[in-house]
């Protein structure tokens, strides 16, 4: 099965950029429906981004349209979430996910904070 790492969260200032990566082990990502989550404090964890296997396009929840952007690295064996144009609503604890048939694999998350 595969194994999930998350990293590159951290605190910006608003309007400010950050990449999150997401580093597999044990299994290829091609293999998998790859996503992003958030998850802020009392709250369930939300869909982000979706990026089925290779060949098919990323689909996003509309608040990050036209700012986050989802990309996967097969040499790398990642996916990363390129987020742009930060807004203090977007903080929160953001999550990778692998999905394949009935199984899904989460990671530990990683902490974003957008904060003046």
């Amino acid at each position: 099965q595969v194994q999930l790492v998350e990293s590159g969260g951290g605190l910006v200032q608003p309007g400010g950029s950050l990449r999150l990566s997401c580093v597999a082990s044990g299994d290829t990502v091609s293999n998998y429906t790859m996503s992003w989550y958030r998850q802020g404090p009392g709250k369930e964890r939300a869909v982000v981004a979706v990026m089925p296997r290779p060949g098919t396009s990323v689909s996003y929840v509309n608040s990050v349209k036209g700012r986050f952007f989802m990309s996967r690295n097969s040499v790398e064996n990642a996916v990363y979430l390129q987020m742009n144009t930060l807004k203090l609503e977007d903080t929160d604890a953001y999550y990778c996910k692998a999905t394949r048939g009935n199984s899904e694999y989460w990671g530990q998350g990683t902490q974003v904070t957008v904060s003046t």
